[in-house]
C-alpha cells in the first residue's frame, strides 16, 4: 500500500513548492572612493559584506606642481588605473568639483577629475558622485561637519585607517558613503520587486 504522507510533495511536482533560505553569507562588494586634487588625489578601497565595512587599502595619488599640466594628469590616470588593476573594485565613487572663489584652482581640479572620470569610465566601472555636504552628512549625520569630526568617524568605521592622512581619509569617506547609499537604493530595489 502506498504511503499518502501529508500531501506535499518535493519541487517539479504538482503539489506545494518548498523552497529553504539561501544561507550563503554574501558576496562582499568592493568600493573605491576618491577624492580628487591636482596635485594630491586621495583613493580608498573597501569592503562591503552586508552591513558589515573593512579596510582593503588606501593612499594618495601625488603629481608635482612644477611639472606640466597635461603630464601631471596623465600621472593621475595611470596611478589611479594602477590601483583600479590591483584591488579589482566592482564600483566607484567620486566627489563632486567645489567650486570656490579661486576660478584658475577650480579649472585644475576639474581637469584633475575629468581624467580620473575617464580612467574609471575606462575600466567599465559603475561610478556615483556625490557632494561633499552629502559625504559629510552620510559619515557625520551634518553636511557642515568639520574635516577632523569626518576623520574622526571614519576611524571608528575602518579602525587602524588613521595613518594615512587626509586626503586618504576622505577618499575613505566618499567609500562609505557610497556604501551607505548603495545599501538604501538596493532596500529600495527590494521593496519594488517585493
Amino acid at each position: 500500500m502506498r504511503n499518502q504522507g501529508s500531501g506535499v510533495r518535493g519541487q517539479g511536482s504538482e503539489g506545494i513548492k518548498i523552497s529553504s533560505p539561501d544561507l550563503r553569507p554574501p558576496t562582499p562588494i568592493i568600493i573605491l572612493g576618491i577624492d580628487p586634487g591636482l596635485q594630491r588625489t586621495g583613493w580608498g578601497v573597501i569592503a562591503q559584506n552586508g552591513n558589515a565595512l573593512s579596510l582593503v587599502a588606501c593612499g594618495v595619488l601625488k603629481s608635482d606642481a612644477e611639472d606640466g599640466l597635461a603630464y601631471r594628469i596623465k600621472l593621475l590616470g595611470d596611478g589611479l588605473h594602477d590601483v583600479i588593476a590591483r584591488y579589482k573594485p566592482q564600483e566607484s565613487a567620486i566627489e563632486e568639483t567645489f567650486v570656490s572663489v579661486n576660478g584658475q584652482s577650480t579649472l585644475k581640479l576639474g581637469q584633475a577629475r575629468g581624467a580620473l572620470l575617464l580612467t574609471l569610465a575606462q575600466a567599465n566601472l559603475p561610478i556615483a558622485e556625490y557632494a561633499a555636504t552629502k559625504v559629510k552628512k552620510s559619515i557625520v549625520g551634518a553636511g557642515r561637519a568639520e574635516k577632523n569630526q569626518v576623520a574622526q568617524m571614519v576611524q571608528i568605521l575602518l579602525p587602524g585607517c588613521g595613518k594615512f592622512g587626509a586626503d586618504a581619509m576622505d577618499a575613505l569617506a566618499v567609500a562609505i558613503c557610497h556604501a551607505h547609499h548603495r545599501g538604501l537604493r538596493d532596500l529600495g530595489a527590494e521593496g519594488l520587486r517585493a
